[in-house]
């Protein structure tokens, strides 16, 4: 069972980012939806 979790996550597409369709250089289960350019533009 273990190994299929983890081949669940190896297995995730890239993640691209919202604003700008980059793709996302962290891990792909991460909550971040946008790339360091895109975020560092804004402030929050």
């Amino acid at each position: 069972m273990l190994t299929n979790v983890v081949e669940f996550f190896k297995n995730l597409p890239p993640k691209s980012c919202a604003q700008c369709g980059a793709e996302i250089e962290e891990q792909h289960e991460c909550y971040g939806i946008y790339c360091e350019k895109c975020t560092t533009d804004h402030e929050f």
